[in-house]
């Protein structure tokens, strides 16, 4: 991560030297290149080019996907390069850095012509900071919104006469109906897999405790609230229903769920469609229900969930290429956040547009719940980032892993985690 960001400020004077030069832009002879990493958002970035070739016919958008891991290694070369792609996804993981090194556009002005007030009007205020920089200016135009559901398997809770999550399920509930679960069919309940979003975050938030306080100034490990949550979650794995760590190293708990394994996971909605479509044999065998609550929390009313959201993005270099601004304001628009949700690509940034995203379901016979997800916006949390965790999210899952498998104990290993997170900070901060 830190060779990232040194390549990044080594670059940043030639990439604004051919800032106004359009260096590596391929929009020029009509063709606006747009990179993304998720091949099932394939169809639904391909249904915004259509959209945008149709009104603007002169120009074509060539959608490239690759893998994750690929995108990030061909994003960094070709910020070496100057030669970014037009337009490409940006995630929170990331923004900061490519943001505070020069390599985005600055697009906080990118609507003034049409509403100066375009931004805040249409879009939420953690959509907004998904897509700002340390400066608070807007590198990015919000693309889509996410939260965090429990996905659960209805045949594995009717053979052991489990009533179905609900609004009313807590902790408490979670931990009773997976022990019935497993006794009842040997199959695993809910599997606690050590992740930050997909697991513990939520479950701390819920607790009132936090990963970081509100200014970013200080972890939250050292929280009593957060370690009575820390110490919930990481206790599950002592229970036979629920899968350790090292069962997860070699099989995902999606993996694990699809394949009749385990009767809960906790799954972000970005996947559902997906998985609706990849496992048809499982059609009308699952669902999806809020987050459980935490029965007695340390403080608020026990309900969390963690909220992301990627943006769009382009280089800096194309600060005043107004054919490719042009498809930015597209993507941002009603118009193209609407196109996004109906092609269940995932949930839109545009407030107002949620249930596009929901209709995009009425394909399949089966019913599934996902208006989950879109309830939980009432109650997410913004996901945890600053400028200083690409150096401190790894350190943080490999101490984790050592709570986990016996070599360092809990409290000394809650400790350790914020004195990393601290560090990271200190040392950003110069």
């Amino acid at each position: 991560m830190r060779k990232i960001a040194s390549i990044l400020a080594l670059v940043l004077v030639a990439a604004l030297a051919l800032s106004f030069t359009g260096c590596g832009s391929k929009s020029s002879d009509g063709t606006i290149t747009m990179q993304i990493w998720d091949t099932a958002q394939r169809d639904g970035m391909q249904a915004l080019a259509d959209a945008y070739h149709e009104i603007n016919p002169d120009v074509t958008v060539e959608i490239q996907v690759t893998s994750w891991d690929e995108y990030w290694t061909k994003l960094e070369a070709a910020a070496t390069s100057n030669t970014l792609p037009d337009v490409f996804w940006m995630h929170t993981n990331y923004i900061l850095q490519y943001a505070d090194n020069g390599m985005l556009a600055d697009l906080s002005g990118l609507y003034d012509e049409e509403d100066p007030n375009f931004y805040t009007t249409h879009y939420s205020e953690v959509s907004l900071s998904n897509a700002q920089g340390s400066d608070g200016k807007i590198y990015g135009v919000p693309k889509d919104k996410d939260t965090v559901g429990l996905v659960y398997n209805k045949e594995m809770f009717d053979a052991a006469g489990v009533a179905y999550p609900d609004s009313t399920w807590t902790w408490d509930d979670l931990v009773s109906a997976s022990a019935a679960i497993y006794e009842a069919t040997g199959k695993y309940g809910y599997m606690a897999y050590a992740d930050d979003q997909l697991g513990y975050w939520n479950f701390v938030y819920q607790n009132g405790g936090y990963i970081l306080n509100e200014d970013k100034t200080a972890a939250g490990f050292d929280q009593p609230a957060t370690i009575e949550a820390m110490k919930f979650y990481i206790g599950l794995q002592d229970n036979e229903w629920c899968p350790d760590q090292v069962y997860f190293a070699e099989t995902a708990p999606g993996n694990a769920f699809f394949s009749g394994q385990g009767a809960m996971f906790l799954e972000g909605d970005w996947n559902i469609m997906s998985e609706m479509k990849n496992y048809p044999d499982m059609q009308g065998k699952w669902d999806v229900a809020v987050l459980p609550a935490c029965p007695n929390p340390a403080s608020g009313d026990g309900r969390a969930t963690i909220s992301n959201g990627l943006c769009y993005a382009t280089s800096a270099s194309n600060q005043n290429n107004e054919t490719v601004l042009d498809f930015l304001r597209f993507l941002g628009s009603e118009e193209g956040q609407r196109i996004q949700g109906e092609s269940g690509a995932a949930i839109p940034a545009y407030i107002g547009l949620e249930d596009t995203w929901v209709s995009a379901f009425d394909q399949f016979d089966y019913d599934l719940n996902v208006k989950a997800f879109i309830e939980m916006f009432d109650y997410s949390v913004q996901s945890v980032n600053d400028k200083s965790r690409p150096n401190w999210k790894s350190k943080i899952t490999d101490e984790l892993l050592k709570i986990y498998g016996g070599t360092v104990d809990i409290d000394t290993g809650l400790a350790n985690m914020n004195t990393i997170i601290n560090d990271a900070i200190a040392e950003a901060a110069g």
